[in-house]
């Protein structure tokens, strides 16, 4: 290798080391856009960092500054010395855009999430979760005991299952079945998506009473509260009967191995004969690409904060081997990646 090449490459090294340094600086710019409702207060713009500033309550100067790095970040664009535009991907961190991150943000920048990722050599070390020697406390019993942030918990679940949802209703033959029930399925989002684009079907959210908070008002706003019911409960120890499809959607990637297979056990006592579980989760590749760069992190994140884990094609036909069932297809949804449609049958 010559000289121009080593240092090229090394050049290269450099920048994406210090880029990845400063993610965290750069997560923490857009919560603080998040909370002072930068977007909002721009709107349609152009807007001045002055009038900015004046609607949020801020100094000028330090708005200016805050508006150049998301302006850097790709979210804002500075068309004149001061005066600043909304980027499209910069809309989505208005509250009210269809395809809203705002609560997405505000959740995965919040201390209960990365205060224990400042432990993940911890975890690494000892394969403990972080979260729960940090608070005192595991993460869901955390929420639980904090009703705003269990609301933007649910909240951002509903706004990151939007793809899936768009997708899902025709990635699978709902149509030779009678019922669905959403194992986990929190505000609904999913399960109405699909039911909306089936009408022939009738639906239940399952999940516990703090997760089904929203989903009357989902139900509400489809016009479904008379095809979908909601039930409240613990899917460690029950899932309810009568359905044909039992839909798990970002739950097993919570849980331990043990924990899950009960997850998946409980919809198997129920699968009446010629019933589906379907399962909609990352599969981890064989090989990692670059492209993998979120499954990976979401990987640790689990570590770190629930104990659960992402899991190979083989690591989800072990649990369903395990639980009784046999997994009969595994399809990516390219329009919602990196999430897969893994199909499991009564084995």
């Amino acid at each position: 290798m010559n000289t121009e090449v080593r240092a090229a490459q090394t050049a290269a090294g450099r920048e994406l080391v210090v880029r990845l340094a400063f993610g965290s600086m750069a997560a923490h710019t857009l919560r603080a856009a998040v909370r002072l409702g930068v977007v909002e207060r721009i709107g349609d713009g152009p807007r001045t960092a002055a009038e900015v500033a004046a609607g949020a309550g801020t100094a000028h100067q330090p708005m200016t500054r805050l508006l150049r790095a998301l302006t850097a970040l790709g979210l804002l664009a500075e068309h004149t010395p001061d005066t600043f535009t909304v980027t499209p991907a910069g809309a989505l961190l208005t509250p009210d855009h269809p395809e809203s991150l705002t609560s997405f943000v505000r959740m995965f920048t919040d201390p209960a999430i990365v205060r224990a990722w400042e432990h993940l050599d911890s975890s690494v070390r000892t394969g403990e979760i972080a979260f729960d020697s940090v608070f005192g406390t595991d993460f869901f019993s955390h929420l639980a005991r904090h009703p705003e942030l269990s609301a933007d918990f649910n909240a951002a679940m509903s706004q990151v299952v939007s793809e899936t949802a768009a997708v899902l209703p025709q990635a699978f033959d709902f149509s030779r079945f009678a019922s669905v029930t959403d194992v986990g399925g929190g505000s609904g989002t999913l399960l109405a998506a699909v039911l909306a684009a089936h009408p022939g079907l009738t639906g239940v959210v399952f999940d516990t009473a703090d997760g089904l908070a929203e989903a009357a008002n989902t139900l509400a706003r489809h016009g479904l509260e008379k095809r979908c019911a909601l039930v409240a409960g613990d899917f460690f120890k029950a899932v309810p009967q009568g359905s044909d499809v039992y839909l798990v959607k970002s739950i097993l990637h919570d849980w331990t191995d043990a924990q899950a297979v009960t997850i998946l056990r409980h919809c198997r006592q129920v699968l009446p004969a010629g019933g589906v579980v379907l399962i909609v989760e990352p599969v981890l590749p064989e090989l990692v690409g670059s492209e993998d760069e979120g499954t990976y992190l979401s990987d640790l994140n689990m570590m770190v904060n629930v104990g659960g884990r992402e899991r190979t094609r083989e690591d989800f036909e072990e649990l369903c081997r395990q639980a009784g069932l046999r997994v009969t297809s595994v399809t990516p949804l390219a329009e919602a990646a990196p999430y897969s449609l893994i199909e499991a049958v009564a084995d």
